[in-house]
């Protein structure tokens, strides 16, 4: 799932679609903010020099051809255009999604109506009071104007986004700025919480941006890294950086991985927004946007060379992994990519502290069948977060392969969000797919309840997941029984085990001597029966819920923490030896099952499932075959007596 920004209260963010687009229709702004890099107004000669509506109405045609489906739309402040409304209904009308950045000022009764339409509406505020709003954007009565428009847009219906803009002016107030963010919508972030320079380059104003920036320790606190984020990203990307250290070129990888394009006022697209560089720019005025996305886009990967300077500066930078810096920003700043930024320096060294203590208090690993499950929560954790059965499968560092859960404590607002095609429902869940994610709603089991308990967004294959809960409470009591504060983690893990050639079955295991019996049945077939007379001859792996992977060619069984009424377990592994399939008797009997159908279906029929689909049946079912075809069944007939611990030792 994409993450695009630090938020102080979680929102709930959809996956990126295939191509993405933005655009600032006007580099103008009816405020003279103190942070703007151009303070102009709405009668400004620069806009004579701005795309027109029909060269706007081209370029979204044309990317549209492309395959792009999703559209930014932000300034300066977009609404000083005159057309803005023919613009924003053209756009809109042409994308299954949008998001719009403006200050509110210029929101009319129309503008909001319009508004209503699906997508993320973000409107800045600089300070909590008319006296500090008004000072930091120079424009005596903007903080009522600001306030207008969103009482317009309550009033039309158009949910919004406040968007708070940190700055060494207000953050005395930021506190209160908070609160009026919560009085004004359900959703509210921080905007930008280090302050870049300007393209312009003008002295004057590159002074006053770098005066209000805050120290780097309120920025680490403001826009918290998102560790979890930044994991993934390493895993599926490899690496998050422009420049990777083997590289020739500074935005090589950068321009590999986009899949989206900015384009400014004047018709310059490229691949940033950020880049201001006008060699760096395709004049759209001048050419096709294909020609631009296909061609000269991709140039830019082998446009800026590495120079000496960048690698024994950022390129080589022990703190590299903990920096915000990009090239782009270094342009900004001092004119050429190559150079540092001491302000971004210090806010790194800050975000090393930050990480540290973040993995110490937030995050824990546990271990199951060879599987690290990385455990992170907004809210700190101890030793008595979970219940001490997990101690068993506790580890203080991960393994290679790691599945990763993110747990928020407030529900998303999935009013104006796009879930995807609806594939089960059937309580406690209904789940949906969205490009590549999987979304689970917990739902109620009465239909005339449509309020949800739990929204939980996995990736692709459910090897991460963000959680979003109603609340902390539970969660701070501790004592939980689940990783995932689902009834069971089984939802997730038979889920993934699939794809590692392993299976859930209802079974109590045992490490008997160095072998490994799993005695199979459902409810009241006897597992923990067998626990209880095993329990002084072998170990107890489990009495009711037992992995099975394959490992090269052999099998083995894993302990897990899903017990019946034996509290007994162990996170150990044993090769597996034999499957027995528990029958009550008044004798004590092993009798061999040759029938490898009866066998399959006796196992199937203890299969645990997860919300099944048909690559998981798929893989599954060769799976089971396999067990059954290498692993010897019995059928165990058994009364409650130690004979059969003599027996099971024979095999």
């Amino acid at each position: 799932m994409s993450i695009e920004y630090s938020e102080v209260k979680q929102q709930f963010i959809l996956p990126r679609l295939p191509l993405e687009g933005s655009l600032d229709l006007t580099y103008r702004c009816n405020n003279n903010c103190r942070h703007c890099w151009l303070r102009v107004g709405p009668d400004a000669k620069e806009a004579k020099n701005e795309l027109s509506l029909a060269e706007i109405k081209k370029l979204v045609s044309d990317a549209k051809k492309m395959g792009c489906r999703r559209w930014s739309i932000s300034g300066g402040e977009p609404m000083l255009r005159k057309d803005f409304t023919e613009i924003f209904e053209y756009i809109t009308s042409n994308a299954n999604s949008y998001s719009i950045n403006t200050n509110g000022a210029l929101i009319t009764p129309k503008i909001a109506k319009l508004l209503k339409k699906k997508g993320a509406k973000m409107v800045a505020i600089y300070g909590a009071t008319a006296e500090v709003h008004d000072r930091i954007t120079r424009n005596p009565g903007s903080f009522e104007q600001t306030m207008r428009g969103f009482r317009y847009l309550k009033e039309a219906g158009a949910g919004f986004i406040v968007q708070l803009i940190p700055m060494r002016d207000n953050y005395h107030q930021f506190q209160e700025m908070v609160k009026l963010a919560e009085s004004l919508s359900k959703h509210y972030r921080v905007g930008a919480a280090w302050l870049y320079l300007s393209a312009c380059a003008d002295k004057k104003i590159n002074e006053e941006i770098i005066r209000q920036r805050l120290p780097a320790k309120e920025v680490i606190e403001l826009d918290k890294p998102d560790l979890s984020y930044e994991d993934q990203m390493h895993r599926e990307a490899g690496h998050r950086y422009c420049h990777d250290s083997k590289e020739e070129y500074l935005f090589g990888s950068c321009v590999a991985m986009r899949r989206d394009f900015h384009v400014d006022p004047y018709g310059g697209m490229t691949f940033c927004c950020f880049l201001k560089d006008p060699k760096m720019r395709y004049d759209l005025r001048k050419g096709t946007f294909e020609e631009g996305w296909e061609n000269f886009i991709p140039s830019l990967g082998k446009k800026i060379k590495v120079t000496k300077e960048y690698e024994e500066n950022c390129g080589s930078c022990a703190q590299r992994q903990n920096c915000r810096i990009c090239p782009v920003y270094s342009y900004l700043e001092h004119g050429r990519y190559d150079a540092k930024i001491d302000y971004l320096c210090d806010a790194a060294r800050e975000n090393e502290k930050f990480k540290e203590d973040w993995i110490m208090t937030h995050r824990r690993y546990f271990n199951i069948a060879d599987i690290t499950i990385q455990v992170e929560a907004d809210v700190p954790m101890d030793g008595k977060t979970f219940h001490p059965k997990f101690n068993l499968f506790a580890t203080d560092k991960p393994g290679k392969d790691i599945v990763s859960i993110r747990h928020h404590f407030s529900l998303p607002e999935l009013k104006e969000k796009e879930l995807g095609k609806e594939f089960y429902r059937k309580p406690p869940w209904a789940v949906y797919k969205n490009n590549s994610s999987w979304i689970y709603l917990g739902i109620s089991p009465q239909a005339e309840d449509k309020s949800l308990h739990r929204v939980a967004v996995f990736n692709h294959d459910h090897t991460s997941a963000r959680i979003y809960n109603t609340e902390d409470e539970y969660f701070r009591k501790g004592d939980l029984h689940s990783l995932t504060l689902f009834p069971t983690d089984q939802i997730l893990i038979a889920r993934i085990l699939a794809d590692r050639q392993g299976c859930y079955l209802h079974a109590c295991g045992v490490d008997l001597n160095g072998k490994g019996l799993l005695f199979v049945g459902h409810s009241e077939a006897g597992k923990t029966t067998m626990a209880n007379i095993l329990k002084d001859d072998a170990q107890i792996l489990c009495d009711d819920r037992i992995i099975v992977r394959k490992c090269k060619n052999d099998f083995k069984a894993y302990g897990t923490w899903s017990h019946g009424d034996c509290p007994t377990v162990s996170g150990k592994s044993v090769p597996l030896t034999a499957l027995l399939f528990l029958e009550k008797a008044k004798e004590n009997r092993l009798i061999p099952l040759k029938d490898k159908n009866e066998a399959t279906k006796r196992v199937l029929s203890c299969l645990i499932k997860p919300f099944v689909t048909t690559d998981w049946w798929d893989k599954t079912l060769v799976l089971v075959d396999d067990i059954v075809e290498n692993v010897p069944c019995y059928i165990q007939r058994f009364n409650k007596d130690k004979e059969i611990v003599g027996i099971l030792k024979k095999l």
